[in-house]
């Protein structure tokens, strides 16, 4: 089974790694993961001050300390994955990102607002839900 795992650095991503670690056994014995973070992409009035390097760099150091405890926790249970980078809006690339890789399913940690709050500040889970026919496994 391919599972994409999208993390944002948050305990709640980070509690999605960790219910797919308890979990491999559901999962069979062919697990391929991948995990991904989407970084926002910077203001286009602040981008034109800044160098392509520099962007990349700062992209890269997001990606570096969002990846990193999701990284700890699966090479601690010593399950091999692939990483994924990217810049752009977190749900619809998510979606995106699975169709590519040909993915089985999505697993990705909720922060649980509610809905009104969701609403207000969007909700990457409701974009990635609304932008996929695969199954999307929310973990709170």
């Amino acid at each position: 089974m391919k599972i994409l795992l999208p993390v944002d650095g948050s305990s709640y991503s980070t509690r999605a790694v960790r219910y797919v670690v308890k979990h491999m056994p559901s999962f069979g014995k062919r697990l391929s993961l991948t995990l991904v973070y989407v970084d926002p992409p910077t203001i286009e009035r602040v981008s034109k001050y800044v160098s392509a390097e520099d962007l990349a760099r700062f992209h890269e150091k997001n990606a570096a300390a969002a990846l990193r405890a999701a990284k700890r926790v699966l090479s601690k249970a010593k399950i091999s994955f692939r990483e994924r980078h990217l810049v752009g809006d977190a749900g619809t690339s998510v979606a995106r990102v699975a169709k590519e890789e040909r993915s089985d399913m999505i697993v990705m940690g909720s922060h649980g607002r509610g809905a009104l709050k969701s609403l207000l500040l969007g909700s990457v889970v409701s974009k990635t839900l609304a932008s996929t026919r695969l199954p999307v496994l929310v973990v709170r």
